[in-house]
């Protein structure tokens, strides 16, 4: 009774015996021509001295290795699926060969790809460190350091980096291109044509930026040393206003108004290159009321200065009331000057307005009030006199 099932069992066994021995065979063969291929493969690429090129030009971390066992395994999938046929497992051979089938169709494709795009990163990356090298040598990060820009920011590996991105960027949509997988290549591909659209508006609003920086900078400078040899510097003692510069010169404040001012402008216009048309209009808009408040700033402070001329030319004057006219002046002048100055600055115009007629309003009241309240005996007897004629002609 058992002999039956065992005897078909060992019939079955020996009958797949052949299949299962050729399936070992070629795997013995597959791995054994696939070491071959590593083996050779990575001495080839250390005879090259390639990893010491790529490591000391392209800053990339050495590929013999990873080559060679990418090679090995791309020689035990080409055994496989005569492995499998050997073993008769028709189930596993049908898919695995069609997916072998679309790799293989797919390989030159992505060899093409990968070539196109390590080439594309080794020439860029060449090209970054002997554009930051050259950059550094011809003394750009000294400029940038004698502009004001931090240590931690490099002129040269800002510059190294722009070239690296205008170079590599065409390398990898070609190496996408070269894929031909729509799915992967068309978004990808539109995504970096994009991008390239935009690295020269982002090159030349960056360049905007840094040559305004860098001129403006000096200018400021320039401009502070050239008011404080003009003794501009001792102007706001003159006027009064001493304690606002107290911890800062007039000179160097103006300088740093000239730099922002500068800077704006170069914001503007770094702004429409980039399309950026929002940032552009509010920008410009501050720029307009911070000039109508260097105007009314500049109107108020030659007001303040005349008020104390004034007051102090009165004041000086031989007179009994020289002091209160002094003050009145001084006090008219400044009320004068706060209402043009606010005026310049765009500060609620109707307010200012109605505050002045106000003020004139309630001026000319207190004369009447004044006039008639001390004039009221001398009106009390007009009146008498003209009553007493009158009652004379009724007579």
């Amino acid at each position: 009774m058992v002999s039956g099932p065992f005897s078909a069992l060992t019939t079955e066994l020996f009958a797949y015996a052949p299949r299962l021995l050729g399936g070992l065979a070629l795997g013995l063969v597959a791995w054994m021509l696939a070491s071959l291929v590593r083996v050779v493969s990575q001495r080839l690429l250390d005879r090259t001295t390639l990893d010491e090129k790529l490591s000391e030009h392209a800053d990339m971390a050495p590929i013999g290795e990873n080559l060679a066992g990418a090679l090995f395994w791309l020689v035990i999938l080409l055994f496989v699926p005569a492995i499998l046929n050997a073993l008769g497992m028709q189930g596993l051979l049908e898919p695995l060969m069609a997916m072998v089938t679309k790799t293989l169709d797919m390989l030159p494709n992505v060899v093409a790809a990968l070539v196109i795009g390590g080439v594309g990163w080794i020439v860029a990356t060449v090209l970054r460190n002997l554009s930051s090298n050259l950059s550094r040598t011809a003394g750009v990060d000294k400029l940038g350091a004698q502009a004001g820009v931090g240590e931690s920011v490099r002129l040269s590996g800002v510059l190294g980096m722009l070239v690296f991105v205008a170079v590599f960027l065409p390398s990898l949509i070609a190496a996408l291109d070269a894929l031909k997988i729509e799915a992967i290549s068309k978004p990808a591909t539109d995504m970096l044509s994009m991008m390239m659209d935009a690295v020269p508006h982002l090159i030349a609003a960056a360049l905007i930026l840094v040559v305004t920086w860098l001129v403006a900078s000096f200018a400021s400078r320039l401009l502070a040393s050239l008011l404080s040899t003009l003794g501009f510097d001792t102007l706001p003692p003159r006027v009064g206003l001493s304690h606002a510069f107290s911890r800062t010169p007039a000179s160097a404040f103006v300088g740093r108004v000239a730099l922002f001012f500068a800077m704006l402008f170069a914001t503007v216009e770094a702004a429409n290159q980039l399309g950026f048309g929002q940032v552009s209009d509010i920008v410009s808009t501050f720029i307009r009321f911070g000039g109508d408040i260097l105007l009314g700033s500049a109107i108020l402070v030659i007001g303040f200065w005349l008020a104390n001329l004034a007051y102090e030319a009165i004041d000086q004057a031989s007179g009994a009331h020289t002091k209160g006219l002094a003050r009145i002046a001084r006090f008219a002048i400044l009320a004068l000057v706060l209402a043009m100055g606010l005026r310049a600055m765009g500060i609620a115009d109707d307010i200012v307005n109605l505050a002045f007629g106000l003020t004139l309003g309630a001026v000319a009241v207190a004369v009447a009030l004044s006039f008639g309240l001390g004039g009221r005996e001398a009106a009390g007897k007009l009146m008498d006199h003209w009553l007493a004629r009158f009652r004379k002609d009724g007579q």
